[in-house]
């Protein structure tokens, strides 16, 4: 029995849920609007501002895509309302972030340094040189453009240098020891 597909998901006030042919759900709301299909086979009810996610049978596969469906739901309806924000630190010496214009230039200790523009969407912000911040509707992209960005450089585990999330603890291993 899927407990997160069984829940039902209550819309804030200023968001609209439409639910086209095919199961095509479109969410708007004060920060923008998302459009995702889903399974034909699943139903999808808007009842006042009650959307709930029912499945017609108990097969397996139904059963996965009962609860994955609610989730992404749920992570729509958020995204519209208050948005999504992903935090990154950058820890190093010489290891900092600027931003010029509408993009964002990391130096991370290679030869040149490595310029990401925010695809639409995506919002990027630098409040400090050691610090990145990626917002917008989209849950999965906004996730995605800060694993491409911690991706450059991963932190290490001897000196824990590098692009790490927000609050992430790195696992430090200790060094070689000494001579005899």
């Amino acid at each position: 029995m899927s407990r997160i597909g069984n829940k039902h998901i209550t819309l804030p006030a200023g968001v609209e849920v439409t639910v086209a042919e095919g199961n095509i759900v479109t969410v708007k709301g004060p920060k923008g609007e998302l459009t995702r299909q889903f399974n034909a086979e699943l139903t999808i009810l808007i009842d006042g501002n009650v959307l709930t996610v029912t499945r017609p049978n108990d097969t397996k596969t139904i059963k996965m895509l009962h609860g994955t469906t609610r989730a992404l739901l749920a992570n729509m309806v958020e995204g519209v309302s208050q948005g999504f924000t992903r935090e990154l630190e950058i820890i190093g010496v010489g290891y900092r972030a600027n931003k010029q214009g509408d993009k964002v230039v990391l130096s991370l200790g290679y030869s040149h340094p490595i310029e990401i523009v925010a695809e639409p969407g995506i919002e990027i912000e630098v409040p400090s040189q050691t610090e990145i911040k990626i917002s917008g509707i989209d849950k999965q992209r906004v996730g995605e453009v800060a694993a491409n960005i911690r991706k450059f450089r991963q932190p290490e585990p001897y000196k824990g240098k590098g692009v790490r999330y927000k609050g992430e603890q790195v696992r430090r291993k200790e060094g070689k020891k000494a001579g005899k």
